[in-house]
């Protein structure tokens, strides 16, 4: 019976891989990670000038948490992330690594995600209603619509692991009423990219 359970798993295991290689879901992660990586990498290094020639980044970071309230951050965090994903992330998890508590502020900040994407998944729910609304965003979105029908959940982790905007991700998942326990369920791996990230850039600054 263990053998046969064993054997059952395999073979699914295999189908999904067979599946994913035919629609191409492993090119796709690749060209998004591609595509992503040159930004990263771009703003890194913009940092880091700037930090060498411009000005000193840790005291502008410093200076930014004595002047600024942490729920105003926050706030423009949490809006950023429900409307697209405009700002990026890593510029909020270095405010947090200059702060009293950066653990707990980077906490706030995945929390703060997660919640933005679970308000982005309830604009994408509204958008079917609103026809005119719809049929705009449904073209924009289009490609990442195609695929979240395609791939599902896998898709949904991939956004909240890898650079690629998870506000987009979560509104096609709302158009497509993808499973709202589902979603909730894998938008929390939100958390760990955070905490991953962190460890790179609390390095840094």
């Amino acid at each position: 019976m263990k053998k046969d359970a064993k054997s059952k798993k395999k073979s699914r295991i295999k189908l999904l891989h067979q599946y994913y290689s035919y629609t191409g879901f492993y090119k796709f992660v690749g060209k998004s990670v591609k595509k992503a990586i040159i930004p990263i990498i771009l703003v890194i290094a913009g940092v880091l000038a700037v930090d060498y020639f411009v000005l000193d980044l840790n005291k502008l970071l410093v200076t930014v948490t004595e002047t600024f309230s942490p729920i105003g951050i926050l706030g423009v965090f949490f809006i950023s992330e429900s409307l697209l994903g405009l700002v990026p992330p890593e510029l909020f998890i270095a405010w947090a690594g200059k702060s009293l508590y950066p653990i707990f502020f980077l906490t706030l900040l995945a929390t703060a995600s997660y919640l933005g994407g679970i308000v982005s998944y309830f604009i994408g729910v509204g958008i079917t209603k609103i026809p005119a609304f719809k049929n705009q965003i449904e073209t924009n979105l289009a490609k990442h619509i195609k695929n979240t029908r395609k791939w599902g959940g896998f898709l949904i982790i991939v956004g909240a692991l890898l650079p690629i905007p998870f506000a987009m991700t979560s509104i096609a998942a709302g158009i497509i009423r993808f499973p709202f326990s589902s979603f909730l369920l894998f938008a929390l791996l939100r958390f760990v990219r955070f905490y991953l990230y962190a460890l790179v850039i609390f390095e840094m600054v």
